[in-house]
């Protein structure tokens, strides 16, 4: 990416005003701007993404559905598990990027890869029908985001694989076993993404837990291009289904 590109998608990441009356309004005002230079921006910054995807099962026949896709850059990390999918279902609500994400299905021919224009929390797909379900990055992004996990969990079958990805801080008092942030962590980051309507929140990482059995936990913090010199907490999250 040139220099000129990204100081134009960091300028929308930081400093562009996000306008809009509705969530989608918001995303796109966002996006907009930064879609074509999405990718490049925030491979540095979304920390996880691969190793979420080697952590997950890819069930020959199965059905995978991405809520909050992006540009579809998480299709290339099945690498040729792809191909185990009979169906893999792309949702966002962003037209921005769904629009890069429809060049990119087209430019590597997936042919069990769909797109879907909907609301992560009410997207219409047969309940009990997923295999796998994943969130890379998303959950902070939606306002209503228990609303998000509950559909997911009506979607997934008995048994059925969910994966996550995100920012977040820890409670003040995390349960035993878990990661314990800073003070200034927890008070820093809510307040830094804000602007950008990205919402690390201590209570999603325990709702994921009371939602799922847990399958694996990975919490680690990384860095991020606007501020090198301190790390966001991010966590890996595969749970399964109860029943």
């Amino acid at each position: 990416m040139s220099a000129m590109g990204q100081l134009k998608a960091i300028y929308h990441m930081v400093l562009s005003p996000i306008r809009g009356e509705s969530h989608q309004e918001r995303l796109d005002s966002f996006y907009s701007g930064q879609a074509e230079h999405y990718d490049e921006t925030r491979q540095k910054m979304l920390h996880g993404r691969d190793e979420l995807f080697t952590d997950l099962p890819a069930p020959e026949a199965g059905q995978w559905v991405d809520l909050g896709c992006g540009t579809a850059r998480n299709v290339e990390a099945w690498g040729d598990r792809l191909t185990n999918f009979q169906q893999a279902t792309l949702v966002d609500l962003s037209e921005s990027l769904l629009g890069i994400a429809g060049k990119r299905v087209e430019k590597n021919g997936w042919q069990n890869v769909k797109l879907l224009h909907a609301d992560a929390t009410k997207v219409e797909i047969e309940p009990e029908s997923v295999d796998v379900l994943t969130f890379c990055y998303s959950l902070t992004m939606i306002p209503n985001w228990w609303d998000a996990v509950d559909h997911a969990l009506t979607l997934l079958k008995p048994g059925g694989t969910i994966g996550v990805v995100d920012f977040y801080v820890s409670k003040k008092y995390p349960a035993e076993g878990h990661a314990s942030h800073s003070w200034f962590r927890r008070q820093f980051w809510p307040v830094w993404f804000s602007s950008d309507n990205v919402h690390p929140n201590p209570d999603l990482l325990p709702y994921l837990e009371t939602r799922f059995e847990t399958v694996s936990l990975n919490e680690q913090a990384g860095k991020i291009i606007m501020i090198p010199f301190l790390r966001i907490p991010y966590f890996r999250f595969v749970g399964r289904k109860r029943g």
